[in-house]
């Protein structure tokens, strides 16, 4: 899993409550077990008209401006919905590594951890004055430093933001589940060797 460390991008709106996972990645989507080619699917009920194809001029993430955006920026309760992890495959694919919003479905919070995305939970009157600003400047861009735990508005202006110290140490030195076990290798060589395994 790649190391999560600053982040300086482009900053998409999805000013929706409540976006579930059935809508970051519709469930015809699932049949597939890889990690990757899932980009075009992201959002695909709202980026696209009835055809599929054609992107849809009224899904305000499709505006040439927001293009290569890699924080995404949304309401409360982001990522509710089944435990799927091909939601946060699909953001990751798409080029999202940070999404920021005032609260999580639990689920895809820890989704998000383990395939090196950063989740910022901010304050709902921050959120919410984020998307004028956003709005109202052309390649609005945010810095995120997750050692410091701060994200810096182009005019200078830091917020900081809380983060679980054991998921930040995760994300700072892109420990996914396998990398947590490999942390402990010696030691069960060590076992394996006492038990006659290896």
């Amino acid at each position: 899993m790649n190391k999560f460390t600053t982040l300086k991008g482009i900053v998409a709106p999805l000013e929706a409550l409540n976006v579930d996972t059935d809508q970051i990645i519709p469930k015809q989507f699932l049949k597939r077990i890889e990690r990757s080619g899932y980009e075009d699917m992201l959002f695909y009920d709202w980026r696209y008209l009835d055809d599929g194809k054609t992107p849809n001029p009224e899904f305000e993430m499709n505006a040439a401006r927001y293009q290569g955006a890699s924080i995404l920026l949304s309401k409360d309760n982001f990522g509710c919905g089944s435990s799927r992890e091909h939601a946060p495959w699909a953001l990751d694919n798409y080029g999202i590594r940070c999404i920021i919003a005032p609260s999580f479905a639990d689920i895809f919070y820890g989704n998000c951890f383990n395939n090196g995305m950063l989740p910022i939970v901010m304050d709902t009157a921050v959120v919410d004055g984020l998307f004028p600003e956003i709005r109202a400047t052309e390649g609005y861009s945010l810095d995120i430093n997750l050692a410091n735990q701060t994200v810096t508005k182009p005019n200078g202006e830091t917020i900081a933001f809380e983060l679980n110290a054991f998921l930040k140490e995760r994300l700072l030195n892109g420990w996914d589940q396998i990398g947590l076990t490999l942390r402990h290798n010696d030691a069960i060589a060590a076992y394996e060797k006492k038990r006659g395994i290896a």
